[in-house]
């Protein structure tokens, strides 16, 4: 349970879901050696990047004014260091940022717990996981390591988005050449689970690990693979729905890793004046619910845009790889912290306006929940009395 004690910040209020012991773990975990005694601390580095992230700070020169404009107030929000602009540059350059990645990995399975209990898609009694990837665009200029077409600069952020809350259920950060396909290698799969993806997942050998372990995916197709169709189930017409389908694989190489059938379910985008399809690995819901699915996945791209625009990765603090990657971890396992405070503190508000007050009122040393609490007091008549 979320505990507040007298006098703490706001800010203080929600990095206390990212105790101290929790934090020297990952640093154990990933063998990473801290600093030697006396010199700024990855903890009072770590929070100074969350500071950043919850109150929108632009810049080094930013971070460094705001916490040193009032006498004490670095210490209120747990601060030990001094916080200067020129040692935030070199630690965001020199830090490994594996044990914030870490961190955030182990933060994620713990907050989808606490948001079990949220209404899923469409009423399944099952995780439903969005995945797609987003890039985040950098100086082509500033930052020459991610150059990835010759003339931009990106990197690229992975998503395996829980529609529970929606909360990610997995995340990483690659270059912007790392192809999207090839992180399903790497995506924990749950048994039951249901993964949606477009169609540029589309691997069968990597899809049939999927199934393997249980799970099903909705992917869109792909117009350009053989196929033909086996037996057909009817439809209701009167729907967006066109077709319910058995279909297998021709060819040389998706039948060498999908020999089996596959399920075909198309459907009309009015708003869009075309046909769409799906196939699926999944046979006993019915076609309108395999349609509705996919719809959901939508989803992750809203996730990619607030994400962007509501935490600070838009504007970075350095331009080598480590500090963006400090600065995203950063930002990611400050979003799982407000996430848990919202949570266990039972706050309705949704969390894009769960931010933004928080954002205002960082550095005040009022209870989160009465931050949400509506006054019910009657107001004061201003009205001039007439006599």
């Amino acid at each position: 349970m979320h505990r507040n004690r007298p006098g703490q910040t706001v800010f203080s209020q929600v990095l206390a879901c990212i105790p101290r012991w929790e934090f020297l773990r990952a640093y154990r975990v990933c063998a990473v050696r801290p600093p030697r005694s006396g010199a700024f601390s990855p903890r009072d580095h770590f929070l100074t990047l969350s500071f950043a992230q919850m109150t929108f700070r632009e810049s080094l020169r930013d971070i460094e004014a705001c916490l040193n404009a009032q006498s004490g107030l670095a210490y209120q929000l747990g601060l030990r260091s001094v916080i200067t602009r020129s040692g935030l540059a070199r630690a965001n350059e020199q830090r490994d940022w594996h044990p914030w990645e870490y961190l955030a990995l182990t933060l994620m399975p713990k907050v989808r717990s606490l948001y079990a209990d949220e209404p899923n898609a469409l009423d399944l009694d099952v995780p439903i996981i969005a995945v797609d990837s987003s890039l985040i665009d950098l100086s082509f200029a500033l930052c020459p390591w991610a150059n990835w077409n010759g003339t931009d600069a990106a990197i690229k952020l992975h998503a395996a988005l829980d529609l529970r809350g929606p909360i990610p259920a997995f995340i990483n950060v690659t270059l912007a050449t790392y192809g999207d396909v090839c992180w399903l290698d790497e995506l924990p799969l749950e048994p039951g689970a249901f993964y949606l993806m477009d169609r540029g997942y589309i691997d069968f050998r990597r899809l049939r690990r999927i199934a393997d372990a249980g799970a099903f995916f909705v992917i869109r197709d792909r117009p350009d693979i053989r196929c033909y169709v086996v037996a057909s189930r009817r439809v209701d017409r009167s729907t967006n729905l066109r077709a319910d389908q058995s279909i297998r694989l021709n060819g040389s190489y998706a039948p060498k890793h999908w020999p089996g059938l596959l399920r075909r379910v198309s459907v009309y985008d009015v708003d869009h004046a075309r046909r769409l399809a799906f196939w699926t690995n999944q046979w006993t819901l019915s076609a309108g619910t395999i349609a509705a699915l996919y719809r959901n996945r939508w989803q992750i791209e809203l996730f990619f845009r607030w994400l962007k625009h509501e935490l600070r990765i838009r504007t970075f603090y350095g331009t080598t790889a480590n500090a963006v990657r400090l600065q995203l971890w950063a930002s990611i396992c400050t979003y799982l912290a407000m996430a848990i405070t919202r949570k266990q503190l039972g706050i309705t508000t949704n969390l894009t306006t769960f931010v933004q007050v928080l954002s205002l009122h960082a550095i005040s040393k009022t209870p989160i929940a009465e931050l949400f609490t509506k006054s019910h007091a009657k107001k004061p008549d201003l009205r001039c009395a007439s006599h």
